[in-house]
């Protein structure tokens, strides 16, 4: 019975810890999205820890890396509301400091279809604030849901 209670004690603890964990690492990419969508470099550049890599991967397997710096300045250029990534989280797993997430995604410049794909996230955990370490993406035009 003291088990019983105890148990009903600890488990919502446990559970919405879990949750409200996972609510924050999915707030770090949904603010990366947002600083693309409205060209802000400096939102962009606050989603990454400072050694952050970013990387994708071509169609012909190749991986092409990409400075953070480089990446929040070409997307600062581009005209607010026309980079629209639109992204389903679709596993995110979280074991202490290290979270790593999926995220198919359909990508649209100004409002036309351009490509899909999926990134692939791993975050961090430091000074109580998660950070996007790594992503690596796919991108494709075909075989897309739009």
């Amino acid at each position: 019975m003291k088990i019983g209670i105890l148990l009903l004690t600890i488990l919502p603890m446990v559970c919405f810890s879990q949750t409200s964990e996972e609510g924050l690492v999915k707030a770090t990419v949904n603010q990366l999205f947002n600083g693309m969508k409205t060209s802000d470099s400096i939102l962009i550049k606050k989603s990454f820890h400072k050694n952050a890599v970013l990387q994708t991967i071509t169609k012909t397997a190749e991986i092409k890396n990409e400075s953070i710096n480089d990446f929040a300045l070409s997307i600062s250029k581009a005209e607010k509301g026309s980079l629209d990534e639109r992204i389903t989280f679709s596993n995110v797993l979280i074991n202490g400091n290290l979270a790593s997430v999926w995220t198919p995604y359909e990508f649209y410049y100004k409002g036309q279809f351009s490509h899909c794909g999926v990134n692939s996230f791993q975050l961090v955990k430091s000074n109580n604030e998660w950070k996007i370490q790594y992503i690596i993406d796919t991108r494709r035009k075909d075989n897309c849901r739009k």
